[in-house]
């Protein structure tokens, strides 16, 4: 059996350049520059990370000391700068981009708060910090209304993926397994919000 730990490093990873390449393709939307392109490639990838990190008191956060962290992000910034052109338009490979980074840093992010010790509920909430604040971060750089704070299905789908790791994980036993499973869960609840058009309801004020 592959150990947790290494399956932790390469979903983190994986979920860094994910989400670095939704970074990437938002600055493309806006017309930036190479640098506007890394920043937010930079800021998508481990803003999640590094508020998860201050809110457990995890001194330094994670990318200070493993600096390829935010090498990688600034890289795939760059590599999305001179790539992006070659891509159809249209916002789907941002949306699909950023709901595979979201399932990715919903388990990630509930497992490392697990592991220090964090109770459930704290662990669930950190996992769904992990995977919605780079996005906001970014959204709130690029002068748009966050996600996280629209009517689509989108924090959601990351709680319903930390809900689901920790509970196939206390009840398989297998951390590997239960990763897995919220993943999967959590790209399905987004990704049918966004084929499907799914929302929560929002207030409607009365006239």
């Amino acid at each position: 059996m592959i150990p947790i730990d290494d399956v932790l490093r390469a979903l983190d990873l994986c979920g860094v350049v994910v989400f670095a390449v939704s970074g990437g393709l938002k600055a493309a939307e806006k017309e930036m520059d190479v640098f506007g392109f890394m920043l937010l490639a930079c800021v998508t990838g481990i803003g999640g990370g590094t508020l998860r990190d201050l809110l457990l008191g995890i001194r330094p956060v994670f990318w200070v000391e493993q600096v390829e962290y935010p090498a990688l992000c600034a890289l795939t910034g760059a590599a999305t700068f001179l790539l992006a052109g070659r891509l159809p338009a249209g916002r789907r490979w941002l949306e699909w981009a950023d709901a595979v980074g979201l399932a990715t840093f919903c388990v990630v992010g509930t497992e490392i708060a697990r592991s220090t010790g964090a109770p459930p509920l704290a662990a669930v909430l950190m996992g769904v910090i992990t995977a919605a604040f780079g996005g906001l971060l970014r959204d709130l750089l690029c002068g748009e209304i966050p996600l996280i704070l629209r009517r689509e299905i989108y924090a959601t789908a990351a709680a319903a993926g930390s809900i689901v790791y920790l509970v196939s994980r206390s009840l398989i036993g297998d951390s590997t397994s239960g990763l897995v499973l919220g993943f999967i869960v959590a790209l399905c609840v987004r990704g049918a919000g966004l084929q499907f058009g799914l929302s929560l309801p929002t207030h409607r004020p009365r006239r």
